[in-house]
């Protein structure tokens, strides 16, 4: 292995795509004081992740197994630290910029639902009935330009305005696909007219990193959960190791530990500038193989179908009921509604006032001044408003207000 062999391809001073990788549009000005040196551009995108409420409900969001009261088991936060962590180890053995690796991983999955997978696909089922989708890596980049938001020094909420680099890659970090061999593209784009998961590489060396720690992150620690719930017979446990002798001697039951090392290990062996980054023949070979049965036996397990139809049923009652709302005053109705649903009713009624033009009034006492991005006349914007509420919710707090809906 042949440390810092990225070292002149990264994103710094002087990188041809450095000036495009730092544009932020409506810049969020930092305090001209000495602390303006204290921190580079991507590490004040990571902090500013790091402290906004999207970033906090990820601890209690789903990776895999929906609300588990098992505190050992992996969530959504877990797995983006887990992220951020791998990406770090290869970032800084490739020779490449750490502290963007850091801002994409922490942002990574700022746009996942609650109940994970199953959620993201319940909302964009909710949304196709005006035409539009819900992917959790589209909705990261708009949570990251239009939801999230930090109060600046004067208490006034602002948007996040992350870097170039940072957005896209949060929008392209997919980790579905299997290819191997991966590389930067070359052309900016306008990321917000991204359609489609995948549909674009990376536009940095560190983004690419990110999208192959993703994947590395979620295959190990998902067994780990998968054993520790006994979900694993056997026989299964015995296919696990099987799968690891095709490229270890080791002997035991697959854990995190050691599947994230043998795949650091290998990718930074066999990657190169001329060649991407990639994993041996046998490294990715085993990964597909990993992946697929933690398909067959942990994602398809009935355990987690039987859950999906929970899912379903307090995702599809939140929309109905709040969807019922819709009218003339629907200010006055929300508030109405304040004593029957004070969990629901609050939140909610924060929401349309902060990112929407129906109480300006409100919006200033409150000291929003974040994009209105909702007009709430029309009902698609209303309907898209609720999307982004439920979208935003934790698993706990979905279940709460759906049984405050639901109680009597």
């Amino acid at each position: 292995m042949e440390p810092n062999l990225f070292s002149g391809l990264q994103m710094r001073e002087g990188h041809p795509k450095w000036e495009q990788a730092l544009q932020r549009g409506n810049v969020f000005k930092a305090p001209e004081t000495k602390t303006e040196e204290t921190r580079s551009q991507f590490y004040r995108d990571y902090s500013r992740i790091l402290h906004c409420t999207s970033y906090r409900r990820l601890k209690h969001k789903t990776q895999v197994f929906f609300a588990t009261q098992n505190d050992h088991i992996c969530t959504r936060m877990e797995h983006v630290n887990h992220v951020a962590s791998i990406s770090y180890t290869i970032a800084k053995y490739l020779g490449l910029n750490t502290e963007l690796t850091q801002a994409i991983a922490l942002g990574h999955d700022l746009g996942h639902s609650p109940f994970g997978h199953e959620g993201e696909g319940l909302l964009s089922e909710i949304m196709s009935q005006w035409n539009e989708d819900f992917w959790h890596e589209k909705n990261g980049l708009y949570t990251a330009d239009k939801i999230a938001t930090l109060p600046n020094a004067s208490g006034i909420h602002k948007n996040l305005h992350l870097t170039y680099a940072v957005r896209d890659g949060i929008v392209s970090h997919c980790g579905e696909t299997d290819e191997n061999g991966l590389f930067p593209r070359n052309e900016a784009i306008n990321l917000a007219s991204v359609e489609r998961p995948n549909q674009y590489r990376p536009y940095t060396w560190e983004g690419c990193i990110v999208k192959i720690s993703d994947k590395i992150a979620y295959l190990g620690r998902d067994i780990e959960d998968a054993i520790e719930l006994n979900l694993l017979d056997p026989s299964q446990l015995n296919e696990l190791r099987s799968l690891m002798k095709l490229v270890s001697a080791a002997e035991g039951v697959i854990n995190n530990t050691a599947l994230i090392e043998l795949f650091i290990n290998d990718l930074c062996r066999n990657s190169s500038p001329a060649e991407g980054l990639h994993l041996s023949h046998e490294y990715h070979s085993l990964l597909v193989k990993v992946k697929e049965f933690n398909y067959r036996y942990i994602y398809s397990h009935p355990r987690l179908l039987y859950y999906k139809d929970y899912a379903k049923c307090i995702i599809v009652t939140i929309f109905r009921f709040l969807d019922s709302l819709y009218g003339a005053s629907l200010l006055e109705t929300v508030t109405a509604n304040l004593t029957k649903f004070p969990t629901l009713m609050r939140y909610f009624r924060e929401w349309i006032i902060k990112y929407s033009n129906i109480a300006p009034e409100e919006r200033q006492k409150e000291l929003f001044d974040n994009e209105i991005i909702y007009n709430l006349s029309d009902h698609t914007d209303y309907k898209r408003a609720i999307i982004d509420y439920i979208a935003g919710m934790t698993d706990n707090f979905a279940i709460r207000v759906y049984h405050e809906i639901i109680s009597f």
